[in-house]
């Protein structure tokens, strides 16, 4: 099966090489060190491994000011210059301008209207869907282009069954912060879930954000702890990866997290990872984030 699998990344730059400020430098990252032999940094932004590519793309897009996560998400996901549409970057939610193009464009949209499977990978706690139920709009772009193209969100049942992931990968604020009765699992496990899933779709999008919490300076005394799990979570994905059949996409629509000195996203292009069957054309063909959904649906 040719599939593709997105995994989006809240909140992650090619920083530079500050190993007081940089978690990848400070703790070091053993899917860069394993997979690519090296970190990336501005001085070095592009790395190569076997039939895997890690490369900056530019979340600017050619206007001022600090990208935000409105605007460079449905850039991402709509094959949109966003921040332009509206003169300006714009986050965290999507500015009402862009929603007829979130409504129209976004990627999921696609593969439903050319008849594929498509799945968000993301599981949601009922006070989300009570939250939605009593009116209010303040949504995430991918939440919102669900939504809008009639894509499953998934619940608890399907995260307790490992057919779903939760967003900070291990169920564990399901358990303690919201009181599920739910087991915690390992990034591995997480990402074994993923792969699964993924190889039942045509197109499968997970999306971890808890990146963009701790450049921000939320949840500062979690960020190893879930640093290695990210870390675990990822190393898993590109070694059981299907490289023959599946391609993979890591992306993200900001800089932040390479940079804890200060609590603000940052002008640094966006970290990019393709890896698997067209790992090489996704490489050649994305220069910004806007391009990432078009260098996806033209493979198709």
């Amino acid at each position: 099966m040719n599939n593709f699998l997105m995994i989006f990344v809240d909140g992650v730059g090619i920083g530079k090489k500050d190993i007081a400020n940089n978690p990848f430098f400070k703790y070091g990252f053993k899917t860069f060190e394993t997979f690519f032999k090296d970190i990336p940094y501005n001085k070095k932004p592009v790395l190569k491994g076997s039939n895997l590519y890690l490369f900056p793309s530019d979340p600017l897009l050619g206007v001022e000011g600090l990208p935000q996560s409105g605007t460079g998400q449905t850039s991402i996901f709509c094959g949109v210059n966003a921040p332009n549409i509206i003169g300006k970057h714009f986050g965290p939610y999507p500015y009402s301008t862009l929603v007829p193009y979130i409504k129209d464009r976004n990627i999921f949209k696609f593969f439903i209207d050319n008849d594929y499977e498509t799945a968000f990978a993301n599981a949601y706690p009922q006070r989300f869907f009570d939250y939605i139920n009593e009116g209010h709009k303040r949504l995430s772009v991918t939440t919102m282009s669900c939504i809008l193209t009639d894509i499953k969100l998934n619940k608890y049942d399907e995260l307790s069954k490992g057919n779903a992931l939760s967003a900070e990968i291990t169920n564990e604020k399901w358990k303690n912060n919201l009181e599920y009765d739910i087991p915690v699992i390992t990034g591995q496990q997480a990402a074994k879930n993923l792969l699964n899933l993924s190889s039942k779709n045509k197109f499968t999008l997970y999306e971890f954000f808890l990146t963009d919490y701790f450049g921000h300076g939320r949840y500062a005394d979690e960020v190893e702890h879930y640093y290695n799990v990210f870390d675990d979570f990822l190393f898993t994905i590109l070694a059981e990866l299907d490289y023959n059949n599946t391609t993979l996409v890591i992306c993200s629509d900001h800089g932040n997290f390479e940079d804890m000195s200060i609590k603000t996203h940052t002008l640094n292009p966006s970290l990019t990872i393709t890896a698997g069957k067209f790992a090489k054309n996704l490489f050649e063909n994305i220069k910004n984030i806007s391009h990432i959904k078009h260098s996806i649906t033209s493979l198709i």
